[in-house]
C-alpha cells in the first residue's frame, strides 16, 4: 500500500448525493490537503453519488465498496484500502469548520494514549444547540443507556460554552470519529453484526478495555443534520438501537455485572415498549423492541464467541449513575445536574 497522508477523512455514503452536494464543499474548503486525504466510500449507491464526486471533486478519492454493509461493514471494507495514521469517520450530513482536524490531531499527537476523539457537535438546523448524536462527548450509565455532555435522552441543551473543556469521555460519536488506525484494527474494527447504530460505542468500549483514552475536544466544531439514513421515529432505528445495546452489554460487561444488569435492563426495555404504545398508539416501536430482543436471543451463540475474544471485559469506565432514575424520577434533565461517578 502506498504511503498515505497523516489523516484520512473518510465519508461513508449511501444514496446521499443531496448530502454530498450540500456538505462536501465545506469538507474540501476546511480540510488541509497537506495533512489530509479526503475519501468518499460508497456503499453501492444508485443515485449517481460516485459520478457526482468524480466529476466535481477530482481531488477527492473514491472507494467503491462491493456491498452495502451498513455503517460498520462499510467502514471496515473501505478502511482496509486506506493508509493513514489517523482515520476520521465522518457522516455525509456534516458541515465542518476551519481547523476542525488540527484541533484534535494536535492533542492526539501530544498524548499517544489518546486512541479516539470527537469534536463538539452542534445541530445543523438549530445551530445554538448541541446535536443529539454526540453533543460534547458520550457516556454510558450502569444499565447501558448512552447519554452525552449536552444531551440526556431527548433533552438537548443550548451550547453556552458550558462543556468547552477537553474531557476524557467513554465514547466518541460515529458522526465524526477520530481514531488511530493502529488501534482501530487492534480493537477489531466495527462489529458488522450491528449494521448501524451504537457500533461506535461498542468499539469505544473495547478501546477502553485495552487501556486507551477517548476524548472530546470542543475547540473543533461541526454541525450535524442527524437521521440522514434513518430518521427519529423509524421502527427500524428503534429495533437497531435496542438490539445493538443488548449485544454491546453482553459482549463487554464483566460476567457478574452482566448476570444482574442485563435482566434489569430487559425489564426496563419492556417498560419502554408499553410506554411507546401509550405515547404513539400505533404499537410500531413496541413490536420493534420485541423483535430486537428476539434477534438478540438468536445471536447469543455468536455473541458468546465474540465475548470470549475480548481480553478484559470491564465496567470500570461506566457511569455509576442511573439515567432512568435521574431523568424520570428526580427530574434532572441536564448533564451538569447529574451526580457523575464511576464504578470501581
Amino acid at each position: 500500500m502506498a504511503e498515505g497522508k497523516k489523516v484520512a477523512v473518510v465519508i461513508l455514503s449511501w444514496n446521499g448525493i443531496k448530502f454530498l452536494e450540500q456538505f462536501l464543499p465545506s469538507v474540501v474548503k476546511n480540510t488541509s490537503p497537506e495533512l489530509c486525504e479526503i475519501i468518499v466510500a460508497d456503499n453501492l449507491s444508485s443515485d449517481g453519488s460516485v459520478a457526482f464526486v468524480r466529476k466535481n471533486y477530482p481531488q477527492v478519492t473514491v472507494i467503491q465498496n462491493q456491498r452495502n454493509g451498513g455503517y460498520a461493514g462499510g467502514y471496515n471494507d473501505a478502511l482496509k484500502n486506506v493508509n493513514a495514521k489517523y482515520f476520521v469517520l465522518l457522516n455525509q450530513d456534516v458541515e465542518v469548520t476551519p481547523g476542525w482536524v488540527e484541533a484534535i490531531t494536535d492533542l492526539m499527537e501530544g498524548d499517544e494514549n489518546i486512541a479516539a476523539a470527537q469534536p463538539k457537535l452542534r445541530a445543523f438546523y438549530d445551530r445554538e444547540f448541541f446535536e443529539y448524536a454526540g453533543a460534547s462527548g458520550g457516556y454510558v450509565d450502569r444499565f447501558g443507556f448512552a447519554f452525552c455532555r449536552g444531551r440526556v435522552f431527548d433533552t438537548v441543551e443550548k451550547d453556552d460554552g458550558q462543556y468547552d473543556d477537553v474531557k476524557e469521555v467513554f465514547w466518541a460519536t460515529g458522526a465524526c470519529l477520530f481514531i488511530r488506525s493502529e488501534v482501530y484494527w487492534k480493537a477489531g474494527g466495527l462489529d458488522e453484526d450491528f449494521f448501524a447504530h451504537q457500533e461506535e460505542i461498542d468499539l469505544c468500549w473495547r478501546i477502553k478495555n485495552l487501556g486507551y483514552k477517548i476524548i472530546c475536544a470542543p475547540q473543533s466544531v461541526i454541525y450535524h443534520v442527524g437521521g440522514g439514513s434513518l430518521p427519529q421515529g423509524n421502527p427500524r432505528k428503534t429495533y437497531l438501537n435496542f438490539r445493538n445495546n443488548l449485544m454491546m452489554m453482553f459482549k463487554n460487561l464483566p460476567l457478574f455485572s452482566m448476570l444482574w444488569k442485563m435482566p434489569f435492563r430487559m425489564f426496563l426495555d419492556g417498560i419502554a415498549g408499553f410506554y411507546s404504545i401509550a405515547k404513539n398508539k400505533n404499537g410500531k416501536d413496541f413490536w420493534a423492541i420485541l423483535k430486537a430482543h428476539y434477534s438478540f436471543y438468536m445471536s447469543l451463540p455468536q455473541l458468546i464467541k465474540k465475548r470470549n475474544r475480548i481480553p478484559h471485559p470491564s465496567s470500570l469506565h461506566l457511569s455509576q449513575v442511573s439515567i432512568i432514575w435521574q431523568y424520570f424520577i428526580k427530574g434532572k434533565k441536564k448533564f451538569s445536574e447529574l451526580a457523575m461517578s464511576h464504578e470501581v
